[in-house]
């Protein structure tokens, strides 16, 4: 991280994007300098939507990915890939560096994109005071438009420090752009930066601006509803794993915010599970090589709170918007209509798929049971490692019935798959909102429970919430940090595993120390090149080191 530069890009590369559907959907800028730019409102909204493109790319550049990572980390996944891989998920999975002891730099490329998506977000925050044009002559409209356009940028930067200080905690702390050679912060400051923005954004970005019923143009922007919900999330991880409340802002106060989002009556559940996600709701057609996708609820609907935007646009020059990392979470080469192939990560704990209570609906939704849907028989458990039977549903790519890729035209699989991620559910809302004491979460526990085909429950238990987060939110990135905000040793002592599984189609035997998860306390590796150009500054997590 020499001076932090080698993650920075300037303004003209900050617009010389390619970014995900409807709002974010612009033509590429090309001679824009930062001395004729930030003058206007105009200036202002296409910064913001680099803002949103440098989030995106924390998913399309196809680094080490934030959301695979944390379910190969959790008690739902192991590290699985190609027979000839190299062992980079089995050293994440295992917390163990010597499974792969030539991967120092597991999470550079990670680390690069999400503090460019960051350096994005901070230029613009240090311009919008000096922008004078802007639509409206009112001066009370205009401050509103531009606190709006600071309540998203400020949004976007806590989500992005969110990830990274669960990877990393320790980690240098950007406000504005710099080349200094900034040292790691107190992981206390870090959240509480990360807890202002979330509270400017839910007080700034009116509750109108961005309406479910407009989702066709709007979907992917950050509302106040999703700033209320993330600071949740922050809240309950950071005074869960720490032990402390000293966010400024109290446990009352949060739950007041996860209240107003559901009395807003912009979202709600999906009456089907399944509809929530492509693979588990399409429907193969053979005779007409089609799929039937009307199962299908869509992108941006009523339950989503906030998602990450993916399209298919694509080459290999940069200008890719898929989301690359569920193209690993794919089964290992294999098509099965809806079903597409991939490259085989992530492959599924079988403890999970026994875990779910009989008769609940998101198991089928959630995971491909290879031989219990009929796939083992074209399934090559030679090329597989760490094959357990079954592999992830609600992010995997699609395909025809002859095979062939859904992912349009000439696409290439690898980088256009175009399903976003959702980062935010309302389920998750009400979930939270019940263990945060709210005096209706009986209630919402069970809304969850019902659409799940399970009876209700009489009465609510911390214990009873956290089970049911693991069935509701499998494979969606949350598992590992509810873990780890239940204590350290509670983490340790449920990942700790030994399991017999095929690996090249013979018995591999997968050991994960509680001692590793201990000793590492569940951070990740700095990236030893960003520890290198930083002259130490930077110091290597423990149990990471070379």
């Amino acid at each position: 991280m020499n001076k932090i530069k080698l993650c920075i890009t300037g303004l003209a590369s900050l617009l010389l994007l390619s970014c995900s559907g409807n709002f974010l959907d612009v033509e590429p800028q090309t001679s824009i300098l930062d001395q004729n730019f930030y003058k206007t409102e105009a200036d202002a909204e296409m910064a913001l939507i680099g803002c949103y493109d440098g989030y995106q790319r924390t998913s399309s550049n196809g680094n080490q990915s934030f959301y695979i990572t944390s379910e190969v980390l959790s008690d739902n996944c192991f590290g699985g890939t190609g027979f000839t891989d190299g062992r980079a998920y089995q050293a994440l999975d295992r917390f163990d560096l010597s499974e792969s002891t030539s991967d120092n730099n597991i999470f550079n490329g990670t680390w690069l994109d999400y503090y460019a998506g960051i350096f994005r977000c901070n230029t613009l925050l240090m311009k919008l005071p000096g922008i004078e044009k802007w639509k409206s002559d009112d001066a009370a409209v205009a401050d509103a438009t531009r606190k709006r356009i600071e309540g998203e940028t400020r949004f976007l930067r806590a989500l992005m420090y969110f990830d990274l200080v669960r990877l990393f905690e320790k980690i240098p702390l950007l406000t504005e752009p710099t080349t200094d050679n900034i040292p790691q912060a107190n992981p206390a400051d870090t959240y509480r930066l990360i807890a202002e923005d979330l509270r400017f954004a839910a007080a700034n970005i009116p509750a109108d601006a961005y309406p479910k019923a407009q989702a066709a143009t709007n979907d992917g922007r950050v509302t106040a509803h999703a700033a209320k919900a993330l600071l949740a999330r922050v809240y309950l991880f950071y005074t869960g794993y720490y032990g402390n409340d000293d966010l400024g802002v109290t446990k009352a106060q949060v739950l007041a915010g996860l209240e107003e989002v559901i009395a807003s009556n912009e979202f709600e559940l999906l009456p089907e599970f399944k509809s929530l996600w492509p693979a588990a709701s399409y429907i193969a057609n053979a005779a007409s090589n089609t799929l039937d996708k009307s199962g299908y609820a869509g992108k941006g609907n009523k339950e989503v709170v906030f998602a990450q935007k993916f399209n298919n646009t694509q080459n290999y020059n940069g200008m890719v918007d898929g989301n690359r990392w569920l193209v690993m979470m794919g089964m290992r080469n294999t098509n099965w209509s809806p079903y597409g192939k991939g490259w085989g990560g992530a492959t599924v704990n079988p403890e999970l798929a026994e875990a779910y209570p009989a008769g609940d609906k998101r198991k089928s939704a959630s995971l491909i049971d290879i031989a219990g849907e009929g796939i083992e028989s074209k399934f090559d458990k030679k090329d597989q490692r760490e094959y357990t039977g079954f592999t992830v549903k609600k992010y995997t790519p699609t395909a025809l019935p002859d095979g062939t890729s859904d992912t349009g035209g000439d696409n290439d699989f690898q980088i256009s798959q175009d399903q976003d991620f959702i980062v935010i559910r309302y389920a998750d809302v009400l979930l939270m909102a019940a263990e945060l004491g709210s005096p209706n979460g009986l209630n919402y526990l069970n809304m969850v429970r019902t659409r799940a085909g399970l009876p209700a429950k009489t009465a609510l238990n911390q214990s009873d919430i956290l089970d049911e987060r693991r069935f509701e939110f499998a494979f969606e990135g949350l598992r590992y940090w509810d873990l780890l905000r239940q204590g350290l040793p509670t983490a340790a002592a449920t990942i700790a595993q030994t399991q017999t599984v095929l690996s090249g189609n013979a018995p591999d035997v997968i050991t994960i120390s509680a001692a590793n998860i201990t000793t590492t306390r569940g951070f990740m590796q700095i990236p030893n090149t960003q520890i290198t150009l930083s002259n130490g500054v930077l110091k290597q997590n423990p149990g990471w080191e070379k």
